[in-house]
Parts: structure tokens; C-alpha cells; sequence
């Protein structure tokens, strides 16, 4: 008896409607916003941050991937630090869910977020249950404004703002 395997061409991975939703939130924005007193660690001051991010499609539309900079500065203009993250996120198909992985100069971190679209809103949480956990969210104001917020929880319930921006794209 002959038993016939019929043969499995693999094939690359086409984008979906996931990835053209995160499309008004990942573009090329600039901003300006406060990291509130206490956000960089304790007894840290509030510091105002000035920044940038570059977004684009990698991957033949699959994943985006983008480089954000930001000068953090005291209230009387003295420099602190140059923070630099790069991001790439999109749809998970295998979770059903936005996945995110950030990898930054502050620390250095390296984190894995997933994330989920509501109304204006995309918003990223650490994965995992493991505390303190991250939210960060972007909210569209309209097609050329936004804000973008840092949050964290120790317990799980209450978040607390870090940093919050008004971002505007060109």
C-alpha cells in the first residue's frame, strides 16, 4: 500500500485589515508634553519632554517599526537625558490580538506588550501578570492631533500617570 503526502509550499504571511487600523496612530508625530513628579522613579522632579517618532511598514506591510526620541529637561531648561525606544507592533494571529515589543535606552528595557483598538484609542499593556505593569495609550483627537499616555499599576486596579503628550503630525 502506497500512501500519498501530498506536498505544503509554505507562503509568506499577507497583511490584514488589523494592520491598516493602527495606520492614523503610527505616523511620523512630534510633541511635546510632562513626565510628572515621581514618574522616573522616586523623589524624581517633573521634567518636560520634547520628542519625535518616525513610523513606517516593515516586513511587506506586516509589522510597524518605529523610532522614537525624546530631550527630557527640568523646569529651568537643564538637560537630563536623550530617550530613544524602538518599536515594532501588529496583529498576532496566532493570540487574535495586537502585539508590541519595545526596546529602549532608559534602563535598558526590553518589553512585549499586547494591545487592542478602541474607538479613538490604542492601548498596550504589558503582558503578563507580573506587577508593576505598563499601559500605554494613543488617542486620536483628530487626523493631525493625538495624545499619548504612560501609565503604571502596582496592584493591578489603580493606574498612574507617568507622561502624557499632544503630539501633531506633519
Amino acid at each position: 500500500m502506497v500512501v500519498e503526502t501530498p506536498v505544503t509550499i509554505p507562503v509568506s504571511a499577507t497583511a490584514g485589515p488589523e494592520i491598516a487600523a493602527l495606520a492614523p496612530f503610527y505616523r511620523d508625530w512630534t510633541w511635546t508634553g510632562t513626565i510628572e513628579a515621581g514618574g522616573m522613579g522616586p523623589g524624581s522632579p517633573e521634567m518636560s519632554g520634547i520628542g519625535r517618532a518616525t513610523c513606517r511598514l516593515i516586513q511587506d506591510g506586516l509589522w510597524w517599526a518605529c523610532d522614537f526620541e525624546q530631550e527630557q529637561r527640568l523646569a529651568d531648561g537643564t538637560f537630563v537625558l536623550t530617550w530613544r525606544l524602538h518599536w515594532v507592533s501588529g496583529w498576532d494571529r496566532p493570540s487574535g490580538e495586537y502585539r508590541a515589543s519595545s526596546a529602549d535606552n532608559n534602563g535598558p528595557n526590553l518589553s512585549v506588550f499586547r494591545g487592542r483598538i478602541a474607538g479613538k484609542e490604542l492601548i498596550y499593556e504589558s503582558l503578563g501578570d507580573a506587577l508593576p505593569r505598563i499601559r500605554l495609550t494613543w488617542i486620536l483627537d483628530d487626523e493631525t492631533h493625538a495624545r499619548w499616555r504612560n501609565e503604571y499599576t502596582l496592584d493591578g486596579h489603580a493606574w498612574t500617570l507617568v507622561e502624557e503628550y499632544h503630539m501633531v503630525a506633519p
